[in-house]
C-alpha cells in the first residue's frame, strides 16, 4: 500500500509520531494518544525504536511492564507505518492469548473511536481494513518442530516480537533471519532472563555490542511491589537464582551444588507438550499429620506434572480418606496405576488403609540405601536425581502460575519454589548425597513437603528397573532397598 492510500486520519500521526518524529515520537504517541506516562526504561526502550535500533533486547524481573511496552509499539507500528507487518510469538499459546495479545487489544480501546473504526479486530490479529494483507499485527506460536512464525515476513517496515524470549526455540530465530533483511526491520525480545544459553543470553553477552539492551530490577518500576520482592527473597534467598531472575532481572546463577538447575524448572513451566496417547499416571504422596508440616499430592505422567492437592492438619485415617474421595472422582483412565507413598512417620498406616480401600497403595523408604544404583547413598538421592533428569528433558511440563492466586498460595508456584532448593554432595566413599529433609526445610524454613511428593513419583520407575511390574503385582514388593511395606 502506498502512502497515497493511506487513511487521511492518520496523516497527522505519521508527521508527529512516526519516522519524521525520530526518538521522540513513539513515547509522545504513548503520552498523548492513550495518556500513559512510560518507566524511564520503558521509554528507553521507546526512544530506542523510534531512534531507528534494530535489535532490541530487554531482560526483566516479573511485573515491571514488559508487555505494555511491546503493545505500545505494536500500535506505534500500527498507527504510523505504512505498509508494514508486525508478528510476535512465544513459547506457548497460552502466553499470546492470556497475556500479549489482550494487552494490545486492552490499549486499541483507548484508542479515539475514528482511529478504532479503521481496524479489524480479531482472535489472533490486528488488520487495516484498507489493506488487511499488506497492515498488520498477528500473534503466531511458535515450537522447534514448528519454526515458522516469524518466518517469510517481509514489508518495508517489519517489527518482529519474542515474548518470554528466553523459551523460543533457536529454530525460531533461525527461520526469522530472513524477515530482518530490509531497512526498517526490528526485532524486540522481552523476557524474564531464566535461561544461561540459547540466543536471548547471548544478545546479552556475546552479541551485547549489536542489540541495545536493557536490564530492568525492581528498582526500576514502581509496579514492582515491595511486598513481591520480600515474598520472594523469604521463598529462595536474596542469593538465590530465582531472586536474581524474578527480583533483579539477572540471569541466574549456576549454582553446582543445587540438584535440579533454576532454569530446568523455569523452561518446564507452561511448555507446551503431546501427551502420549496411552499415558499412565503414577501419585505420589508426602505425609504430614499436624504442626506446620503439610500433606501433598502430586500426579505425573511420562510428560506432565500436576498438583492435585496440598492440606494440612489431619490424621492418618482422615488422609486416607481423602485420597480415596479424589480416587473415585476419577474416570477409570485418569486412575494412576500406582500411588506412591513415603513410609517414614504417618505414611505407613496410609499405605495399609489405601490397601484396604483396594488402590494400588505402595509405600516407599526414601531412607533406605540405594542397593541398586550405587552411585547414590540413599534412595532419597536417586530419586532426587531421577527427577533432575526428567525436568532436564525438552519435552516435559510442570504447572504454570494462577495469575489469579496470590503466589504463596499457589500450588504450581510452591512446586516450584521447592525443587530448586535441595543440594547435593558426596559421601566419603564417593557417593552422591542429596541433603536430608531436615537441612533443607532449615534454609526454606519450611519443609519442601510438595516437591518430596513429586520425587516420590519416581520411584515406580526403579520398581521397573528391578523386574516389577509396572501395571500389576503392585502389592508385592519391590526386590530392592525401596521397600514396599
Amino acid at each position: 500500500m502506498t502512502e497515497e492510500r493511506i487513511p487521511t486520519v492518520l496523516d497527522e500521526f505519521v508527521e508527529r509520531y512516526g519516522h519524521p518524529a525520530g526518538k521522540d515520537g513513539p513515547a509522545r504517541l504513548v503520552r498523548e494518544v492513550f495518556g500513559a506516562e512510560p518507566d524511564p526504561w520503558q521509554e528507553q526502550v521507546l526512544r530506542a525504536f523510534g531512534g531507528g535500533e534494530r535489535r532490541i533486547s530487554v531482560a526483566s524481573c516479573h511485573g515491571p511492564g514488559k508487555t505494555t511496552v511491546a503493545a505500545w509499539l505494536v500500535w506505534v507500528m500500527l498507527l504510523t507505518r505504512f505498509p508494514m507487518k508486525t508478528v510476535a510469538t512465544a513459547p506457548s499459546g497460552g502466553q499470546l492469548t492470556g497475556a500479549l495479545v489482550p494487552e494490545i487489544k486492552m490499549w486499541g480501546t483507548q484508542l479515539p473511536k475514528i482511529l478504532h473504526e479503521l481496524y479489524e479486530f480479531k482472535a489472533m490479529g490486528i488488520y487495516l481494513k484498507e489493506a488487511p494483507e499488506s497492515s498488520f499485527f498477528e500473534a503466531r506460536t511458535s515450537r522447534a518442530e514448528n519454526p515458522e512464525a516469524l518466518q517469510g515476513v517481509h514489508s518495508d517496515n517489519v517489527l518482529l516480537i519474542a515474548d518470554e524470549a528466553s523459551g523460543v526455540a533457536e529454530q525460531v530465530y533461525e527461520a526469522a533471519v530472513g524477515s530482518m533483511s530490509g531497512h526498517n526491520a526490528t526485532t524486540l525480545l522481552i523476557s524474564n532472563p531464566v535461561r544461561t544459553s540459547g540466543l536471548f543470553y547471548d544478545t546479552h553477552h556475546s552479541l551485547k555490542d549489536m542489540w541495545f539492551t536493557i536490564q530492568v530490577g525492581h528498582a526500576d518500576s514502581p509496579r514492582v511491589t515491595a511486598d513481591f520482592v520480600e515474598d520472594v527473597a523469604r521463598r529462595y534467598g536474596e542469593e538465590s537464582s530465582a531472586f536474581r531472575v524474578r527480583a533483579l532481572g539477572k540471569f541466574p546463577k549456576t549454582d553446582e551444588d543445587t540438584v535440579i538447575p533454576f532454569e530446568a524448572v523455569e523452561s518446564a513451566r507452561g511448555r507446551e507438550v503431546t501427551e502420549m496417547p496411552d499415558a499412565r499416571y503414577v501419585w505420589g504422596l508426602d505425609v504430614a499429620r499436624f504442626g506446620s508440616d503439610r500433606c501433598a499430592l502430586v500426579r505425573r505422567s511420562n510428560r506432565r506434572a500436576d498438583v492435585l492437592d496440598i492440606w494440612s492438619d489431619t490424621d492418618t485415617m482422615e488422609t486416607a480418606g481423602r485420597i480415596k474421595s479424589r480416587w473415585d472422582e476419577l474416570p477409570a483412565s485418569m486412575q494412576p496405576s500406582t500411588i506412591l507413598i513415603d513410609v517414614i512417620g504417618m505414611g505407613a498406616g496410609v499405605v495399609d488403609r489405601l490397601r484396604e480401600l483396594g488402590l494400588p497403595a505402595r509405600g516407599v523408604n526414601v531412607s533406605e540405601a540405594a542397593a541398586i544404583n550405587t552411585r547414590f547413598s540413599r534412595a532419597r538421592s536417586e530419586l532426587w536425581w531421577k527427577a533432575r533428569e526428567w525436568l532436564m528433558r525438552q519435552d516435559v511440563c510442570l504447572p504454570v502460575a494462577d495469575p489469579d492466586l496470590n503466589p504463596r498460595h499457589d500450588p504450581a508456584e510452591t512446586l516450584a519454589s521447592e525443587l530448586v532448593v535441595p543440594r547435593y554432595g558426596f559421601t566419603s566413599d564417593g557417593k552422591l548425597l542429596v541433603e536430608p529433609k531436615a537441612d533443607t526445610k532449615k534454609r526454606m524454613r519450611k519443609s519442601p513437603d510438595v516437591a518430596d511428593a513429586f520425587v516420590l513419583t519416581f520411584a515406580e520407575d526403579l520398581s521397573i528397573l528391578t523386574g516389577a511390574s509396572a501395571g500389576g503385582s503392585w502389592d508385592q514388593p519391590i526386590k530392592r532397598g525401596l521397600a514396599i511395606v
